[in-house]
């Protein structure tokens, strides 16, 4: 049968959970609670009774003076031997100590279940696999003399432990930022499970903390060096699992992650800074199939992006059929222009100027095409400056590079194809956005009176200025081509539309031909055009993101939040689906931040005492669970249901008669408080004389709203420094007193 007992790294004060300093209440007090918090129900009898069994031992050594002496003398010698022989190992199960200076005990073999299920509490996840991953069915050890037990129970038991390790190990690493790490350990504690066929209800706990990383996962994968292509590639496929699970980028399918339609839609956002323009136009143009407008939309962000930087023109083509699609919902006719300018058709890009109803862009187009024949030169200077700011930063592989639009029309591949573009535009396409658009015009009209109108067609605010000439067909109204000299206008529309939207690129100069010979840009001061207007510098570039500095010239942003909200009661809901992602996708305004990051998860991990989360080894992190859970009390407490179970659970005495009292009155009186907190533990202090005490330091943000009835009375917010005074009662750290410095 081979040795009767094991040897396990523990020592009695762990066991109990104690300092070597713990006095003789503590010792009593800690074993009454170690005894009466009991382990998971899914647990045996055996491996509850093996755990009592080596708490019981503990106590009983300790709590006698004489063996405490003898067994404390054992105990410091073993953790300050500078230099120790490796203990004897155990033949046929025995366990040995992986640091041989850690303190260890001999234990019965039958108490072996008893000691890995101690080991988990105490949160030695990965010494818990280490020694009972040999055990399993797959592993080496035999269970099956029944030295351990039962056999069949044992294995039950041991693989409970080590899945339950894998599952607070996986948690611990999601809350550490190490997110592929995570997902390995949740996975074996997932496999182990399959494999055993045991305890469904743990392996849909690990199914779900998985679903709820995998948006981590995603961005941690794909944010890694081009180099490590497998990596990215299972990111991506973890992507296309969420987006078939959801239905879409804009589906309303649940993946359990925990992601809203607009949280999804903001974590796409930040992804996109990851993926290079060929993976983006692959993922989007596959998406927009669904159909989904909001892929639509990226899969044009993509191909314009790609088609313009490797000056692949037909790429911009497919861009533009995209947009067609998407015009006769949705004002995209800036985009259209552009891309009918990439194209050479300039016709075709005054025409959906024409159509657009974007009020700033517009402006600053026609600021700086004064004195042309057309609006040309603005809208170079535009297309430049949008692909520039506003569409390469969201591909990895472009982010970087520089947007010339001399360089794009100077290449000959770029020529050939725009040269062979059939002379036709899409006129079936256009007739039905000027339809469109004779509707918006119309709902802007009766809006015009009202400044914070909504417009029926677009959700956006509808302005008096933004309605300038918009009465009457749209193909009646004037233009700056109007203000253009008839000698110079002939001259210039005379030319190739590539090369003369070459010599508009505003890296150049306006060259417009005097007597059939084009003036040299050597002839001017570099940055002034020829009518008379400086290209704009990029001081006078709205700022960036995180820039202080006030925008002299807008660009065009996504759409504001709260018109969508608005616009879907008139645009129905397809039609609010796709304004709201657009301002999602489009947007960069610092004050929509993504929710989800890598260092900040949007869903709640359970601790690794996830069962009771005001236990465990007083720490920073213990702290922190146990102030949220105090802050989340309070709000229930004072809020409108002014509801005091929790209360009981994490305040002590005198705190806990003060705030139920503080309750009381504020039901009787018919007042309320909401709350928001964000609280942050800055330093803890065990006592070193008493074990159950405890001081933590926190930085506390609070905004309070105060109710009388149903009325707001009064709002405040506070950033305070609080120091609480911390007690351990019934295994549960509770509040008992705090100090605002």
């Amino acid at each position: 049968m081979g040795k009767s007992t094991v040897r396990i790294p523990l020592d009695y004060y762990r066991i109990l959970g104690l300092p070597i300093q713990a006095t003789a209440d503590q010792l009593k007090q800690a074993h009454r609670d170690r005894t009466l918090q009991l382990p998971r129900r899914e647990y045996s009898e055996a491996a509850i009774a093996a755990r009592c069994q080596l708490l019981d031992e503990a106590y009983s050594v300790l709590s006698k003076p004489e063996q405490r002496q003898s067994y404390d003398a054992g105990f410091l010698a073993t953790a300050y031997e500078p230099e120790l022989s490796q203990p004897e190992l155990a033949q046929n199960g025995t366990i040995s100590d992986p640091d041989t200076r850690s303190p260890s005990i001999e234990i019965q073999e039958k108490q072996l279940i008893g000691a890995l299920l101690i080991l988990q509490e105490l949160g030695e996840y990965e010494l818990v696999l280490k020694l009972g991953r040999p055990y399993l069915s797959s592993g080496n050890a035999n269970l099956k003399d029944g030295r351990f037990g039962d056999p069949r129970i044992v294995l039950s038991d041991i693989v409970l432990t080590v899945a339950l390790s894998c599952l607070e190990l996986g948690r611990e690493q999601w809350q550490q930022g190490q997110y592929e790490n995570a997902a390995e350990a949740l996975e074996t504690g997932q496999e182990l499970l399959l494999r055993e066929g045991l305890f469904t209800s743990v392996r849909g706990e690990i199914q779900s903390d998985l679903y709820k990383l995998r948006p981590y996962r995603i961005l941690e994968l794909l944010a890694l060096p081009d180099e490590d292509s497998i990596e990215r590639q299972n990111g991506l496929r973890l992507l296309q699992d969420m987006l078939r699970e959801r239905g879409g980028i804009d589906g309303a399918s649940n993946d359990q992650s925990g992601l809203s339609i607009d949280d999804f839609l903001r974590f796409i956002q930040q992804l996109r800074g990851y993926l290079t323009a060929e993976e983006q136009q692959t993922l989007f143009e596959e998406e927009a199939r669904r159909p989904s407008a909001v892929a639509t939309y990226l899969a044009v962000y993509a191909l314009m992006a790609r088609g313009f930087a490797e000056q692949q023109p037909a790429l911009i083509r497919r861009a533009k059929a995209m947009l067609m699609r998407l015009g006769s919902r949705q004002d995209v006719h800036l985009e259209q222009a552009v891309c009918a300018l990439l194209l050479g058709q300039t016709e075709e890009a005054s025409r959906a100027l024409e159509l657009s109803q974007e009020y700033e862009p517009l402006v600053f187009i026609r600021e700086h095409s004064q004195g042309a024949p057309d609006l040309l030169p603005g809208l170079c200077l535009y297309a430049e400056r949008w692909l520039q700011d506003e569409v390469f930063p969201h591909f990895r592989d472009l982010s970087k590079q520089r947007v010339s639009l001399k360089d794009y029309f100077a290449n000959e591949q770029v020529q050939e194809y725009l040269e062979e573009l059939p002379a036709g535009s899409d006129s079936a396409e256009w007739a039905a956005q000027r339809h469109w658009n004779r509707r918006s015009v119309a709902a802007q009209t009766i809006a015009a009176a009202q400044p914070s109108a909504i417009s029926a067609s677009n959700g956006r605010p509808v302005r008096s200025a933004q309605v300038y000439e918009t009465t009457g067909d749209p193909s009646s109204r004037t233009t700056t081509a109007t203000l253009a000299a008839g000698a110079v206008a002939a001259n210039v529309v005379a030319m190739p539309n590539a090369e003369r939207i070459a010599n508009l690129s505003p890296e150049g100069s306006l060259q417009t031909p005097e007597n059939g010979q084009g003036r040299s840009s050597s002839d001017r001061q570099r940055g002034n055009l020829d009518n008379g207007h400086r290209v704009p510098d990029a001081d006078d570039l709205p700022p960036r993101r995180g820039s202080g500095q006030t925008a002299k010239v807008k660009r065009r942003r996504g759409l504001p939040l709260p018109l969508l909200l608005l616009g879907i009661f008139a645009v129905g809901a397809v039609g609010f689906l796709l304004l709201r992602s657009l301002k999602f996708l489009t947007s960069r305004s610092t004050d929509d931040q993504l929710l989800v990051q890598l260092d900040q998860p949007v869903i709640d991990i359970p601790s690794q005492t996830a069962t009771n989360p005001l236990s465990g080894e007083m720490n920073q992190a213990t702290a922190q669970r146990v102030l949220e859970f105090w802050l989340d009390a309070k709000k229930d407490a004072m809020g409108q249901s002014h509801t005091i179970e929790k209360l009981t659970q994490v305040l002590a005495e005198p705190k806990l008669a003060e705030w139920r009292k503080n309750a009381d009155d504020a039901k009787r009186e018919n007042w309320y408080k909401r709350y928001e907190h964000t609280v942050k533990v800055d330093t803890v202090e065990v006592s070193p004389t008493d074990a159950t005490q405890a001081t933590a330091s926190a930085a506390i943000a609070e905004t309070t709203q105060y109710y009388e009835g149903e009325q707001l009375a009064d709002t405040k917010t506070e950033n305070l420094q609080v120091r609480y005074s911390l007690v351990l009662q019934d295994n549960q750290w509770r509040i008992k007193d705090w100090q605002v410095l």
